[in-house]
């Protein structure tokens, strides 16, 4: 299994193929997510074809899945339909692509704390993924935080789905530090669920992707977690950072402070 992942962007894509190369790294496709390319079929086509031609090995790739504005669990028939339309706009990309997971964000009003919203934010979580998972045999997909405050409603989620081998969660470590749960019980709370991490730092405000060390995220907290799992348990991690520079700097810090995958 590859271990680490970068996201690719166009305007450098000679020095990621070259990352991937010599670290044996993964793709994170971030092209997608955004309205304008996916209303734009001729541009989706184009940047789908640009990937396909690389002579690489994009089985065990994965792509970030639509999340502005989503809400697969809105009481509203048209809010949900048209959440409904992107997703599989999302997915069906990633059949093309042939990646092995695609991900997707809670999405939930983090701070709505009514006990009937939260029942059907995870009652139709649990039956729209579900039902994901049957159309899309040839996918995994994987729940990240987002505006979550804490792992309450993720962690519920996941249990529900926790007999389905190819749901997992998506741990975004900066987000959980922005929120109000101490970072270290995001970890071990998720723990049995995680199968993908996405990595950077920030202020514990800001969600600004900054490169790995840079800030203020207690990396020493990610390196107890991952030193508590057998090795047949280690997730992937994404180097989630604004451009190719940020990311060279966190593989050196990472390097520097052995964090894992390094």
């Amino acid at each position: 299994m590859n271990y680490i992942y970068c996201i690719p962007k166009l305007n450098r894509l000679d020095d990621y193929i070259s990352f991937s190369k010599n670290y044996d790294a993964c793709f994170e496709y971030n092209d997608f997510f955004i309205p304008s390319i996916l209303d734009d079929v001729k541009k989706t086509d184009e940047i789908i074809n640009i990937y396909t031609s690389l002579d690489r090995d994009r089985s065990n790739d994965t792509l970030h899945g639509v999340f502005l504005d989503i809400c697969i669990n809105s009481d509203d028939p048209m809010i949900y339909k048209v959440s409904d339309y992107r997703v599989h706009q999302s997915l069906d990309i990633a059949l093309r692509l042939g990646v092995r997971a695609v991900i997707f964000h809670t999405n939930h009003i983090s701070n709505f704390k009514l006990k009937s919203y939260q029942d059907n934010w995870l009652n139709r979580n649990e039956q729209y993924w579900r039902r994901i998972l049957k159309e899309y045999p040839a996918l995994d997909i994987y729940i990240e935080n987002m505006f979550d405050m804490d792992d309450y409603l993720l962690k519920q989620l996941a249990i529900k789905m926790d007999n389905e081998p190819r749901f997992g969660v998506c741990l975004d470590v900066a987000h959980a530090f922005i929120g109000t749960q101490p970072l270290n019980e995001w970890f071990y709370d998720l723990s049995p669920y995680i199968r993908h991490l996405h990595i950077n730092d920030n202020n514990g405000i800001e969600d600004s992707h900054n490169p790995v060390g840079s800030m203020d995220v207690p990396w020493n907290l990610y390196r107890d977690y991952i030193k508590s799992l057998p090795s047949e348990k280690l997730p992937s991690v994404l180097i989630e950072v604004n451009d190719y520079d940020d990311l060279v700097s966190s593989v050196e810090y990472m390097k520097d402070n052995k964090l894992y995958p390094f």
